[in-house]
């Protein structure tokens, strides 16, 4: 027994002292295309130092080499403690404080390798370090390598740094000629003042742009609600500038810029957005819209062109501005520097909507904090059936009720109301004069003050004392140095008419129709706003009112005078030439 026992024992240490295949790792197993031929001594690893050289059982009877081992392929150097030398394969494992000093002059340290001479690939584990020639470190626990096509990839989680930023990411391919870093599943890139966490990025450590591939939130350290969210793009690491092309999102100052296409630099706070563009303000609850927009992020202001308007939403109600640049911006408080005021300006061609009060001139002005309009150049204001218009006009909102508290009109201020809104006869009260100011209760006009040069045109009632019903008497042309008014029951009462004061009352049948009407009249129906809509567009080009014509007494009484004239034309001797 104890014979064969020998034998058996014999046999089995002859076949491990036989050279054994290697079992490699996967990702070295599968053959390269077009690799050298075997017996090209060029391809061979070269041994160049050992201090022991061993062959016996440990290995499966294969080579290898202890104590400052160094090898040689292609132009590179494998520095280890240990080196298995399979050499039927031209291949090798190293062992212990493995360094793989590329001929392109990158370096990997790790504690075991495997390399393959045939294939240039080769395999790096436990607290790998991959250092290119220009100073970018990559750390992870194993990577492969390929020195063929000259790229490292691992997926065991790792970190990037290139002195500048530090990437995190599961997983990453780096080509070394290029530098570019394929980065998939989550990447996070750390710098002093940002944070890039995203999916699928490509990161250019040559010009420090990433291009990103998939949802991506770029995060100011210092202040993180100031943030890019985008899911396609690039972004510049070194000059901060970002190229955002598919649902993006600046965040700044507690706002928000979208649209189609971005362009914002972190460093100067300024960027551009075109296609559909929405500057949104949730603290001030106001947002704009356009085909272009510029913010301004260390001004705290913002431009919007190509068809803008701005919504300013109440509680109660909302305010619609329309123009062909509206402006946003924030100044200090004169009364207190330590609080700002925000301002809203429209230029040229500008529309406001509220839904009691719609308003056109060359440029609006709004003071959002204070709630004071200013509309400037040819500016026209409605509200019902009234309308207002002058040189300047200011109009006063009271942001607890949200309505427009008073007007001031400056220069050439005239005030329209249409006596009877429910006909389309042409009867309209009118007052007018240098300075107006215009008092509201609830959401109506209810008193007009004008001083300088103050008219009025109001068309008379009384009430029949049989019908008990209001029966017109005639108009009443008013004129002194101030005039107060006072609508009641939706009709203009003259209450007050000082210095200089003059009024006269003519009945329907002794005033002509040019006089019924200042002759600076403008009441406008094409151009008026009926709905938020209408601001969209220059006008609504609504078709005018056409009115009936109220001279029905005066053309009856105009007729009776000039047949009276005709009669006694006719009585007069006519003279006959003999």
């Amino acid at each position: 027994m104890r014979v064969y026992l020998f034998f058996f024992l014999l046999i089995f240490s002859a076949a491990i002292a036989q050279n054994t295949p290697v079992k490699r790792d996967p990702y070295l197993q599968n053959p390269v295309k077009n690799q050298p031929p075997k017996n090209n001594p060029d391809n061979k690893i070269r041994i160049i130092n050992a201090d022991e050289i061993k062959k016996d059982t440990k290995y499966d009877g294969n080579q290898y080499f202890l104590g400052n081992v160094q090898l040689e392929h292609q132009g590179s150097i494998l520095y280890a403690d240990e080196v298995v030398f399979y050499e039927e394969e031209n291949f090798v494992k190293a062992i212990g404080n493995t360094k793989l000093q590329n001929s392109d002059g990158s370096v990997i340290t790790a504690s075991e390798m495997e390399y393959d001479g045939n294939s240039q690939k080769g395999v790096a584990r436990k607290n790998v370090v991959l250092t290119d020639p220009k100073g970018t470190v990559i750390k992870t626990q194993t990577m492969y390598y390929d020195r063929m096509a000259n790229q490292a990839y691992f997926n065991t989680g790792g970190t990037i740094n290139d002195g500048k930023s530090i990437t995190y990411t599961k997983s990453a391919t780096y080509y070394l000629s290029t530098r570019v870093v394929d980065l998939s599943g989550d990447v996070k890139i750390v710098d002093n003042d940002y944070t890039l966490e995203g999916r699928n990025v490509v990161q250019n450590q040559n010009t420090g742009i990433v291009d990103i591939n998939g949802y991506t939130v770029i995060t100011n350290n210092k202040n993180p609600k100031n943030r890019i969210v985008t899911e396609k793009g690039t972004h510049n690491l070194n000059t901060k500038e970002s190229f955002l092309t598919k649902n993006s999102k600046i965040f700044y100052n507690d706002k928000i810029l979208t649209g189609d296409e971005i362009y914002y630099n972190q460093l100067t706070g300024f960027g551009k957005a075109t296609g559909n563009v929405t500057i949104d303000d949730p603290l001030e609850k106001r947002y704009m819209k356009g085909g272009y927009g510029e913010i301004f992020e260390k001004k705290d202001s913002a431009m919007m062109t190509k068809s803008p308007y701005a919504v300013k939403i109440l509680e109660k109600d909302s305010i619609y501005f329309a123009a062909e640049k509206i402006l946003s911006y924030q100044r200090p408080d004169s009364a207190d520097i330590k609080k700002k005021k925000n301002f809203l300006r429209a230029f040229r061609k500008a529309r406001v909507y509220k839904s009691n009060t719609q308003g056109r001139a060359d440029s609006i002005a709004f003071n959002e904090t204070d709630g004071v309009f200013h509309m400037f150049r040819d500016p026209i204001l409605w509200s019902g059936e009234k309308q207002v218009t002058g040189d300047k006009i200011e109009a006063y909102l009271n942001t607890v009720t949200e309505n427009i508290d008073s007007l001031k009109v400056l220069g050439n201020a005239l005030a329209i109301s249409k006596v009877d809104s429910l006909t389309l006869v042409d009867e309209f009260n009118q007052v007018k004069g240098k300075l107006m100011t215009v008092y509201y209760e609830g959401k109506d006009i209810k008193e007009i003050k004008v001083i300088g040069n103050a008219q009025a045109i109001t068309f008379a009632d009384e009430e029949n004392k049989t019908t008990k019903k209001p029966e017109r008497i005639g108009i009443t042309l008013t004129s002194c140095g101030i005039i107060g008014a006072f609508f009641e029951e939706k009709k203009l009462q003259i209450i007050s008419c000082s210095i200089g004061a003059t009024a006269t009352t003519y009945p329907m049948s002794k005033i002509e129709p040019e006089k019924r009407k200042f002759p600076d009249f403008n009441w406008n129906t094409k151009d008026r706003i009926r709905k938020w809509q209408d601001i969209l567009v220059d006008t609504p080009n609504y078709e005018e009112i056409k009115y009936e014509s109220a001279d029905t007494l005066f053309n009856q009484a105009q007729e009776i005078i000039d047949k009276q004239k005709a009669a006694e034309e006719a009585k007069k001797p006519k003279r006959v030439r003999r």
